[in-house]
């Protein structure tokens, strides 16, 4: 009796990457990195799991609903799956007090949660995470925007908004509003959801925390205030005089858009957004969120500071700041809108060298050899076939230039090279293969 085969498939909300895709993701990283490492953001990795008591009643409520548990038969430790790399990172200082600070460090690794899911939203998914932990400076959060308005602008990006705001702002304005202390937290969970459901939804849902009508009006008021970052802290700071912690969050406000300014951030890429709240409970000051107008897609980027998260690991408590890229969805507009540059191919491979016969296949990897040691990537092809079976693997697989070597070409000293963009074909000396392969390459970049 024949053994039932398993159907292939995959978790809902998580998904295989084939190589087409792999090559995008590797570019956005490689941009996404090279930005941070140009701010002096240095690398860093921490495990996939952690205690649960690590990332339990750091978030939120909500959140804290998305933690995938783990462990195994005969497991003694209650461990969880990251949900993010903040708290990891929080951990992390703390068991290490002797990093120098500040500490910059940056980290691209998945992290887990189980959502609902839909377009641009996973289950498992990579953030790209940079944090500076250390510095109260506002010059720190002013450095997570540019990061933001650097990496985007480079991928691309022409229009995108980064909303920013600051929870002792908002803090302030429930105060002012009459928002009890106790409800406070509701009143961040409502606002937060004011892109999703309105105005009318956010007045609904605070009257149904028994927040009274007089204060509802008094809040949304406050909360439609709009104009350029100037415009709206000052009209803020009028209204809000007396609050202290609105105060402070405007001081902070402030001082971060003076900074911004400075390092030549253009203030039509970013707005002062006092409903935008962020969902996360453990921030303390400055918030940001980035979205796109096209499509609908949420936010792509996301951060803020969270000046008390080390002091649940450790009495020495540091004040700390970061941003994170949401690479899924930064890929997925990418690709709707057509925006990875042509170079960026459907494969690595520059370079298919074919084997003519099997006597002839170790000049074929002799060739391979000398086109590697130019630094082109060369395959290949496995085995002797014949050549329109291994033309048709080269344009398939998106392979710009097939090298073919047959007996002439060997008794002469030269190669065949073809172009199979335009199936134009070039008998080139051997020794200058790589050199003229690279002057091709370099005219159809340019061309693009």
């Amino acid at each position: 009796m024949a053994t039932p085969f398993i159907k292939p498939r995959v978790p809902r909300g998580m998904r295989d990457i084939l190589p087409e895709q792999m090559i995008r993701r590797q570019y956005v990283i490689d941009v996404i990195r090279g930005v941070f490492e140009e701010f002096g953001f240095e690398p860093l990795q921490t495990p996939a799991l952690e205690l649960s008591e690590v990332l339990t009643g750091k978030y939120g409520p909500d959140a804290e609903k998305l933690i995938y548990q783990a462990g195994h038969v005969g497991g003694k430790e209650d461990i969880s799956l990251r949900y993010d790399l903040s708290v990891p990172l929080c951990r992390l200082v703390a068991m290490y007090p002797q990093l120098p600070k500040p500490f910059k460090r940056y980290q691209i690794d998945p992290v887990w949660r189980a959502e609902r899911p839909q377009k641009g939203r996973y289950r498992q998914f990579f953030q790209c995470d940079a944090d500076t932990v250390g510095s109260e400076s506002m010059l720190a959060d002013a450095e997570n925007v540019t990061l933001v308005y650097q990496v985007l602008t480079r991928l691309g990006f022409e229009q995108f908004e980064i909303n920013i705001n600051d929870r002792k702002l908002i803090t302030g304005i429930g105060q002012f509003a009459g928002v009890p202390t106790e409800q406070l937290g509701g009143l961040y969970r409502s606002i937060d959801k004011l892109d999703k459901i309105g105005l009318a939804g956010v007045r609904s849902e605070l009257a149904e925390n028994q927040i009274p009508e007089p204060v509802i009006e008094k809040l949304l008021a406050l909360l439609e205030v709009e104009g350029d970052a100037a415009t709206v802290l000052n009209s803020l700071s009028e209204q809000l005089g007396d609050s202290e912690a609105a105060r402070e969050g405007i001081s902070e406000l402030e001082a971060l858009i003076g900074y911004l300014t400075t390092l030549d951030v253009p203030d039509e890429f970013y707005k002062v957004n006092v409903s935008m709240v962020r969902g996360l409970e453990y921030y303390t000051g400055p918030i940001y969120e980035t979205v796109v107008e096209e499509p609908k897609i949420g936010s792509i980027t996301g951060g803020g500071r969270y000046d008390k998260l080390i002091g649940n690991f450790s009495k020495q408590g540091y004040p700390a700041t970061g941003t994170s890229f949401g690479i899924e969805r930064i890929i997925d507009v990418m690709e709707e809108f057509d925006m990875f540059p042509s170079a960026v191919g459907k494969t690595v491979t520059q370079v298919l060298v074919t084997v003519f016969d099997a006597d002839l296949a170790p000049e074929s990897l002799k060739v391979a050899s000398l086109l590697r040691q130019n630094g082109i990537r060369a395959e290949v092809y496995s085995r002797p076939a014949r050549m329109s079976a291994q033309i048709k693997y080269a344009d398939t697989k998106g392979i710009p230039y097939a090298v073919i070597l047959g007996s002439d070409e060997v008794e002469a000293g030269t190669v065949a090279v073809r172009d199979l963009s335009n199936r134009e074909q070039h008998i080139v000396p051997r020794d200058e293969v790589a050199e003229r392969i690279q002057k091709w390459t370099s005219v159809q970049r340019l061309s693009h």
